[in-house]
């Protein structure tokens, strides 16, 4: 099997141009191509995971990455799936975001001479003169045509801004800019990002002849990773400290039947002949191929270590033991009254609800437990001395959560 071959078998390609001339460039490592990341906060999710893995598989082929983090287009937004207009964000944080996306992006990447390369749109788009922009970009555009575009369609009855609107111009001249001074023949993204990316192919042609080589794929999701269900949507991040090793490792290992299978061939490097013995699995038997899931992704991201201590804390927890790297809330002697606290209190202090009527109706809907036993009473409280043994709380089928003093 291809390279090319694998990608359509893993069911990462939507839309392709010129499709005969993408297979024999990727599958003969001559493709140079980018994908983009607007740095809209300080680390990169679980919907990224697609493109880094796509990436890697790529690079391991001869492939040349280019990572392009988009410093510049960040000041504008992609109005893309959007219903409002993003929140601007100033220099400063688009920059701080950028820095870390990069050190991120080197979990999956090889960097260096020869290899992958790190550019920052911010570095040609933010020095543009706007005249100059509009005589040689700008021209190459119909209003129609963008109008006509999905992106924009799902706007325009809520309002498009004109700031928004000359997103897509920037988009296309990456692509444009770096055709031109990096050799770059061939771009990916998500499906929502077909007219956008379309627009940067047709600048390229109309501005340096018919015949320049430069190709389009997009990937079977959204810019956000949000067609593979609702494992990868953007509350998972990969900086741990945003979200926990274990957390992390729970999140993919609690992934709908549905979707495991589909989550493990796209975002996996496991061989497609072993996921089909584990598609053969029903029932129980999909719990252990999702952690095989969850163990690989958690792997990719932490590291072998972590992920050793997710698995074990996860089965730990699952036979009903107080694992070690469990999410834990440190309380103090002075968060108990009388030698005792409310578990709503706990719900609150732990963040697992954001208030204490949140945390009321939790109870009151029957989503909160105490080891084995479910808590009834709103006015529940444990004392001091329980929580000393150690206490775990339990939100839902899924979340769980360790306190100690």
């Amino acid at each position: 099997m291809t390279l090319y071959e694998e990608l359509v078998a893993r069911g990462l390609i939507a839309q392709v141009t010129n499709e005969e001339e993408i297979k024999n460039m990727i599958n003969e490592g001559k493709a140079t191509f980018y994908i983009g990341f607007d740095c809209t906060a300080d680390s990169l999710t679980a919907g990224h995971f697609m493109a880094l893995t796509l990436m890697k598989r790529l690079q391991l082929a001869g492939n040349k990455p280019i990572a392009l983090i988009g410093g510049g287009t960040t000041m504008i937004g992609d109005p893309s799936g959007r219903t409002d207009m993003r929140k601007m964000l100033t220099r400063q944080d688009i920059d701080h975001n950028a820095e870390c996306f990069r050190r991120q992006m080197e979990r999956f990447i090889e960097f260096g001479e020869g290899k992958a390369t790190m550019v920052n749109n911010a570095d040609w788009l933010l020095d543009l003169n706007y005249v100059e922009l509009l005589r040689e970009v700008g021209a190459c555009f119909s209003v129609n045509n963008m109008l006509r575009a999905e992106c924009y369609k799902q706007r325009m009855e809520r309002g498009l801004s004109f700031f928004e609107f000359n997103y897509m111009i920037m988009q296309s001249y990456d692509f444009y800019y770096l055709f031109k001074n990096y050799n770059c023949n061939m771009q990916f993204g998500g499906d929502d990002q077909w007219s956008n990316m379309l627009g940067g192919t047709e600048l390229i042609r109309k501005k340096l002849g018919a015949d320049a080589h430069c190709m389009t794929i997009t990937l079977l999701t959204d810019s956000n990773g949000k067609k593979m269900g609702k494992t990868a949507g953007n509350a998972v991040w990969l900086d741990p400290e945003k979200t926990s090793p274990y957390d992390f490792f729970q999140y993919w290992r609690n992934v709908d039947d549905a979707d495991v299978i589909k989550c493990m061939k796209m975002l996996t490097f496991i061989p497609l002949d072993q996921i089909a013995e584990y598609e053969k699995c029903e029932g129980s038997e999909l719990n252990k191929v999702k952690e095989v899931l969850a163990y690989h992704l958690t792997e990719m991201v932490h590291g072998k270590e972590e992920a050793d201590k997710a698995l074990e804390a996860a089965r730990s927890v699952f036979a009903g033991g107080a694992a070690a790297d469990m999410p834990t809330t440190e309380l103090t002697e002075a968060d108990f009254a009388n030698g005792c606290i409310t578990v709503i209190d706990m719900l609150v202090k732990s963040g697992l609800a954001p208030s204490k009527g949140e945390a009321r109706r939790l109870i009151q809907q029957g989503g909160v437990m105490i080891g084995d036993d479910k808590v009834t009473d709103v006015y529940k409280s444990v004392m001091l001395d329980e929580v000393k043994a150690g206490v775990i709380l339990k939100k839902g089928k899924k979340i769980f959560q360790k306190f100690t003093v």
